[in-house]
């Protein structure tokens, strides 16, 4: 038998390459036991958004199994806890379980740096540059690290998995041997058959859809989905509506659609009008693998007090069904909201107490907004001429307000207003739902207000502006002062007897429709034209007639045993230039 020796560059060669593939082996073995799983993103086929800031999602899809026949999939949401259901939809297996878990996986992405660059062309052959002087051919061998299988087995029992940790050398093949270079030594590398990109190792949440496939091998595709409830899509209604001057009104509802929470293509959207009750709203399934949501914008903060708070709107109008009821304080108006364009509306359809608008089939990426018109409908209007009167505070109180509190008691204090409001009757198919409103006539701005809700066949109030062609007047005088007609608890209360009377006059060239209400704090005898006296339940119906200053004031305990709120309604009409004197009798106790 004959050998032949081989040149020495040849000889050099060969063994250079099986060392680079013994060390190339030992070098990528974690990374093979790292290796990326089969994922999949499951494609969402339904989105119902509520105005508070949820939404119920539905992924439905057919992804490849990996090789235990499992789906996984490299997306996990953040539900509410109770509300994640998935499921599988495959005649062929059945959903055994769902494992939440943080793993580890392998991603190529591009090298862009020397390190990344020398790990991506491993077995390549390279000029070396470490100084002017010194270059010289070699083959990259690899970087030296230690793998998570070492570090798991070398680290305190339950420690956790780990990354591999890489130090900073280069393990270089040359004619006299492995060289071991500082990377930091390297100034250039000039490669032959470059690769552009390297494997990084990286945690990633993963959900793992365990799939039973019975006696049958499994397939390498299942179809299966998801339904949860997570917050981060809402929307945000608006009106606007048109007056013609003789009764009609054109009302068109657009929403504004927020998309913080995933990218949507092609999803069939729901938009409700009322929020069901969902009691572990604020929980995060355990299932989600973190403590807290992400952080969403200033337009998921809820402030259940109903204030402006960093620009969030306010209650984020709220929807449940708003009480009708007056109240003393003041409506601050909403924060406005980013315009953006969308496709129109189809179908609506009714589900419970809910009110679904089916918006279609729309694409909007997470962090993009979305304007787009929902319903355009007609409705009956009546102006109505509102005045509210408030009881003024006891004298204690107004004496001790700092100047701000001054200033606040002066303005709901001052000569009283009648306000022009418009009532909506609703007599279409869709609720009116709790929503800024932009009033126009003949194209110009009127004033911006809040609809309230208002069920088909229901009305709702709109406020437009003072009315200043209806101009009104307040007096009270006290009649008589009786001293020591009550004794409580060993106290002596004098009792002040007082009349009132409520001056309108209508300047205006058309009748005017009136709505008064009339607070005292006291007790209600009687009242005139037609008006009705009551007293108010201090325990439920008082919290309706009390003013912003009412926590101001520290009331004493003898009051509500001897007094209560009472309230005094009329409704009437003044044709033009007509007076008209509205009187009422009141008392209370004071000791």
């Amino acid at each position: 038998m004959k050998y032949q020796l081989l040149p020495t560059p040849l000889l050099w060669a060969a063994a250079g390459l099986i060392l680079v593939g013994r060390l190339s082996a030992e070098v990528a073995a974690a990374d093979q036991a790292a290796s990326l799983p089969t994922l999949g993103r499951l494609p969402v086929k339904e989105i119902t958004v509520f105005k508070d800031g949820h939404a119920f999602v539905a992924q439905e899809g057919t992804l490849a199994t990996d090789p235990a026949g499992n789906v996984v999939l490299d997306q996990l949401p953040t539900p509410v806890v109770g509300t994640f259901w998935p499921y599988s939809s495959d005649p062929k297996a059945r959903l055994k379980g769902v494992v939440a878990s943080q793993r580890r996986v392998l991603i190529q992405r591009t090298a862009l740096s020397m390190r990344e660059i020398l790990q991506a062309n491993v077995g390549a052959s390279a000029w070396i540059t470490e100084s002017a002087t010194n270059q010289y051919q070699a083959t990259i061998v690899g970087l030296p690290r230690r793998s998570a299988e070492e570090l798991a087995a070398t680290s305190p029992p339950n420690a956790g998995d780990r990354l591999p940790e890489s130090g900073n050398l280069i393990l270089l093949q040359t004619p006299a041997g492995t060289k071991v270079v500082n990377l930091d030594r390297i100034q250039d590398v000039t490669i032959q058959k470059f690769q552009p990109t390297t494997a990084v190792e990286e945690f990633r949440n993963l959900l793992t859809l365990k799939m039973d496939w019975g006696s049958s091998p499994a397939a390498t595709n299942a179809q299966v989905g998801l339904l949860y409830l997570q917050k981060g899509v809402r929307w945000i209604p608006s009106y606007k509506v048109s007056l013609d001057g003789t009764g009609q009104a054109l009302i068109t509802l657009e929403a504004t659609l927020i998309n913080e929470m995933m990218d949507l293509e092609d999803v069939s959207v729901n938009l409700v009008v009322g929020v069901p009750t969902f009691t572990f709203k604020d929980t995060i399934d355990p299932l989600a693998l973190q403590q807290t949501a992400a952080q969403l914008s200033q337009f998921f903060q809820n402030d259940p007090s109903g204030n402006l708070r960093n620009g969030a709107l306010a209650g984020n109008f709220n929807n449940a069904i708003m009480s009708q009821s007056a109240r003393m304080n003041e409506y601050r108006p909403p924060a406005e909201v980013g315009p953006g364009s969308g496709p129109e509306l189809g179908e609506t359809t009714r589900s419970e107490d809910l009110f679904v608008f089916n918006a279609g089939h729309l694409s909007l990426k997470k962090g993009e907004r979305m304007v787009l018109q929902l319903a355009e409908f007609t409705l009956p209007y009546t102006d109505v001429f509102a005045l509210e009167l408030p009881f003024a505070p006891p004298m204690e109180m107004r004496q001790n307000g700092n100047s701000q509190q001054q200033q606040e008691l002066a303005r709901l204090l001052n000569a009283p207003k009648v306000m022009h409001k418009i009532r909506l009757t609703n007599k279409s198919s869709y609720p009116l739902t709790t929503a800024p409103a932009l009033i126009m006539r003949s194209g110009r701005v009127i004033s911006q207000g809040l609809m309230t809700y208002a069920s088909p066949g229901a009305t709702s109030d709109l406020t437009l502006t003072t009315a200043v062609e209806v101009s009104a007047k307040r007096t009270d005088i006290e009649t008589s002062r009786n001293h020591n007609v009550l004794n409580r608890n060993g106290s002596s209360f004098s009792r002040v007897d007082l009349t009132g009377q409520v001056t309108l006059t209508n300047y205006r060239t058309q009748p005017a429709v009136l709505e008064v209400t009339r607070y005292v704090l006291g007790n209600v005898e009687s009242s005139d034209h037609e008006g009705k006296a009551e007293k108010l339940n201090s325990l439920e119906d008082a919290e309706m007639a009390q003013p912003a200053w009412n926590n101001w004031y520290g009331w004493p305990s003898w009051w509500s045993n001897v007094n209560g709120l009472g309230k005094v309604t009329w409704k009437l009409t003044l044709a033009p230039g007509q007076c008209a004197e509205l009187g009422y009798k009141w008392n209370y106790f004071w000791p």
